[in-house]
């Protein structure tokens, strides 16, 4: 929905954002060039090109993003204390319009619950009448990130950071503390993907990975969306793309409403992961194993990783850049990406020791 007064005041301050390049408070102290800690895992070479290099205990993997109604107590509270990456606490599409207000103290109740993963509220679009409120209701101790719905122009960006950045200045919270993960899922917004992508990683680490909604994607443009999803190839492979351009981690995959077609849904994990994305929204608990068994290597890939991994750390040392591990080449590629396996492994095990 897009309509009333106050969303008419936010695409007004949109447009004046997109002429002036971003808001002008009276003060402003610079921003601290940092990307906030900790990163996601497929971010090493990302942000090593960008001078960055945080150390590898700090990475987390992102697999799984779990939905949950922040106006269902109950639902809420069970996603934060499931072993999802994260739980997204939804004040979008899962809440009545009527319900949007009191959504809000939900949520940030839920905040302080006790939890075993990130948490991270998914807020109204931007030129909807409950977008920036929905934000200065939530940012408090405990938000891990927001979520972004059907971001459309580079200019949502800018003021959502600005507003973000506000909110934790007055809150005392580290800068940039709190992530911003947009999606992409209407025309406009894939037809923008670059630019958007570009401004994404210009905010000094606020934005460190976008992601695919496929539901409002192919109701946006009129497609059916089938059980092997050939519809959504083009999207897919823009998103990486733009994403891996841009210096931004790989993206995470769109949610999977079957919810009985088990075997549909493993399909479409292991279609995700192979087109590049590292993670996938999941809106049911029972949706988290396959996700992660598909986002994560298995027990033969990891143990060749590892094999790779030692002989050419021998190898380099030895002044050599091309060997053979088990019958096959290995040279810099090859090695970079056992590297960044066994580095997912050592990641999946630090979040399991950590309940």
């Amino acid at each position: 929905m897009r309509c009333g007064r106050a969303g008419r005041k936010a695409r007004s301050w949109a447009q004046g954002v997109r002429r002036l390049g971003r808001p002008t408070p009276r003060r402003r102290a610079p921003a601290p060039p940092h990307p906030p800690a900790p990163a996601g895992l497929w971010a090493l070479d990302a942000l090593a090109q960008r001078g960055h290099h945080p150390p590898v205990a700090d990475l987390l993997p992102n697999r799984s993003f779990l939905f949950a109604p922040a106006d269902h107590s109950r639902r809420a509270a069970k996603a934060l204390a499931l072993d999802a990456d994260a739980a997204i606490l939804d004040l979008e599409d899962a809440v009545a319009v009527a319900a949007k207000p009191a959504a809000r103290a939900a949520a940030r109740a839920a905040l302080a619950l006790p939890r075993r993963c990130r948490a991270f509220v998914r807020v109204n679009g931007f030129g909807t009448p409950w977008c920036f409120e929905d934000v200065a209701a939530v940012v408090a101790p405990g938000l891990d990130g927001i979520v972004l719905p059907k971001l459309e122009d580079p200019a949502e960006l800018v003021a959502l950071d600005w507003a973000l950045l506000a909110h934790e200045r007055a809150q005392g919270l580290p800068e940039r503390g709190i992530e911003l993960m947009p999606i992409i899922e209407t025309a406009a917004g894939l037809a923008r993907l670059s630019a958007l992508a570009e401004r994404a990683a210009a905010l000094g680490g606020r934005v460190r990975r976008l992601a695919f909604g496929a539901a409002d994607y192919t109701l946006d443009l009129g497609l059916a969306w089938s059980r092997e999803e050939a519809e959504l190839a083009q999207a897919r492979s823009a998103i990486v793309l733009a994403s891996r351009a841009a210096g931004l981690e790989p993206p995470i995959d769109t949610v999977w409403s079957a919810l009985e077609d088990a075997e549909g849904f493993a399909a479409s994990c292991t279609r995700a992961a192979a087109m590049g994305f590292q993670g996938k929204m999941c809106i049911h608990p029972d949706q988290i194993a396959p996700v992660h068994a598909a986002f994560s290597p298995g027990p033969e890939e990891l143990a060749r990783a590892r094999r790779i991994a030692a002989a050419f750390a021998e190898a380099e040392a030895q002044g050599r850049a091309s060997i053979e591990v088990d019958g096959r080449f290995v040279d810099y590629p090859i090695a970079e990406r056992a590297r960044r396996l066994v580095a997912l492994a050592e990641a999946i095990a630090r979040r399991q020791a950590a309940g």
